[in-house]
């Protein structure tokens, strides 16, 4: 099978491919019922399930998950003896956040600049037209030289991990000899990358009481515990004087062996302010990728505006901490909990409630599979060696999935490269990474095929 034909359909197919995209961008499936109707979700998992049908789809079916939302599966047979490769993308999306900072509508599919807007474009609703272009082709050019399971989440966004539970249930329902993840994205644009390292988190609520009421400042402050500034202590222990992560037993000082990322490319994408210091030491792959990081998500307290003269009683706050590969994360828990009591001032009352965890996640990228993805790769993108990066996010369900299959083999691509700003307001897609991707897609499950002796 040449590359040739298979990227010419494919070229063909980009104007169907944009038609489709926004007709999937245009469901706003926020997995919140609380924020977005549930029929908004229902609606985008039907579209799915209808691709899929189209395309020649076997037991397409509505998965109703643990969390109350749907995910949609389908089979696509393959030749006698091909291996099966599980192709993942899921439809739920971020809420658009700012209705009023989106250039265009946020859920109405909009070209720019040679990019496409919308909610959703790159992640990961274009993941599933990313597989969706790539099978297209291989029928088109003798057909899918595997068997293809292709299973679109519907509550990624939301962490509640329903898909994550339904697996588990049905074990034999996922089960692949490889698994691509289209939830990912190159480093740069136009930089082939595949993601071989995930870091696992955990959420901790911490509450400090003190007193039984607030009092008067005047009166008792100065010898009143107060519970606010004993919270403030506890936040400030979790951090070095450079703005490192330091937990108690937890080691902060991984260095990641593989692509760098610049500095000052660092700082533009993250659009730190200018005359603002990055925090933290080593390189920037070194604190993204391979160590530990915590983050203060919110913190229970009076706001300014009504704020009275008083010694607090009780203060709180959500902490994240995310966990770098090879190291458990339910024993970064105990380290963490450890620490936080160890560091509470003046004997107060803490309470520690865990409300979220996740493993971290690292592939072997000495598999036939990452050999077979970097040709595909070095077709795809002309000139281009595929890279291979880690990201400082978390995607539970791979550790499901590993957990699941041992011997599956899985690699992460997709379409949130740094310029698709994903979670953020005016959220795009290149469609030319989306062509090159699906391109590489195509070309990976032929060489994988053929490494399989198919």
């Amino acid at each position: 099978m040449s590359p040739i034909p298979v990227a010419q359909t494919i070229a063909s197919l980009m104007p169907r491919a944009r038609q489709e995209l926004a007709e999937l961008v245009a469901f706003r499936s926020v997995a919140d019922f609380s924020q977005f109707p549930r029929s908004e979700s229902e609606a985008a998992a039907n579209w799915v399930a209808d691709s899929l049908r189209a395309e020649g789809f076997q037991d397409v079916a509505l998965l109703d998950t643990p969390d109350g939302t749907q995910s949609v599966y389908g089979y696509l047979p393959g030749p006698e003896g091909a291996p099966t490769v599980l192709l993942y993308a899921h439809y739920d999306v971020q809420p658009p956040l700012d209705d009023a900072a989106w250039i265009s509508p946020a859920f109405e599919l909009t070209e720019r600049n040679g990019r496409w807007y919308g909610r959703g474009a790159a992640d990961c609703k274009g993941g599933f037209i990313m597989h969706l272009l790539a099978l297209r082709a291989l029928k088109a050019d003798g057909g899918v030289p595997v068997g293809v399971k292709v299973i679109v989440e519907g509550s990624e966004e939301q962490g509640t991990g329903g898909l994550q539970q339904y697996a588990e249930a049905h074990p034999e329902l996922l089960a692949a000899d490889t698994i691509v993840i289209g939830d990912a994205g190159n480093f740069r644009l136009g930089l082939p990358t595949v993601t071989a390292t995930l870091r696992g988190m955990t959420l901790v609520k911490i509450k400090i009481d003190t007193l039984a009421g607030n009092l008067h400042s005047g009166m008792f402050g100065g010898v009143a515990p107060d519970a606010l500034a004993a919270l403030i202590r506890v936040l400030d222990s979790l951090r070095a004087e450079d703005g490192s992560t330091t937990v108690d037993g937890l080691a902060s000082d991984a260095v990641w062996e593989g692509l760098q990322y610049p500095e000052a490319e660092f700082r533009a994408d993250a659009k730190v302010l200018d005359g603002v210091g990055l925090i933290g030491e080593g390189t920037i792959a070194d604190r993204l990728w391979a160590r530990p990081a915590v983050t203060v998500l919110g913190i229970d307290c009076p706001p300014v505006v009504g704020a009275t003269p008083s010694v607090h009683a009780s203060a709180g706050a959500l902490i994240s901490l995310r966990v770098p590969p090879g190291v458990d994360t339910a024993e970064a828990i105990k380290l963490l909990e450890a620490h936080l009591v160890a560091h509470t001032p003046w004997q107060a009352r803490l309470e520690l409630e865990v409300v979220g965890q996740g493993q971290p996640f690292q592939a072997d990228t000495s598999s036939p599979a990452y050999a077979s993805m970097a040709a595909a790769m070095e077709v795809a993108y002309p000139g281009q060696e595929m890279q291979v990066s880690g990201m400082g996010g978390s995607i539970p369900l791979c550790n499901t999935l590993t957990s699941l299959y041992p011997q599956a083999e899985m690699l992460l691509i997709g379409l949130s490269e740094p310029e698709a700003q994903i979670h953020a307001v005016n959220e795009s897609v290149s469609p030319e990474e989306l062509e090159r991707l699906a391109v590489a897609e195509a070309l990976f499950l032929v060489n994988y095929a053929r490494s399989k002796n198919v």
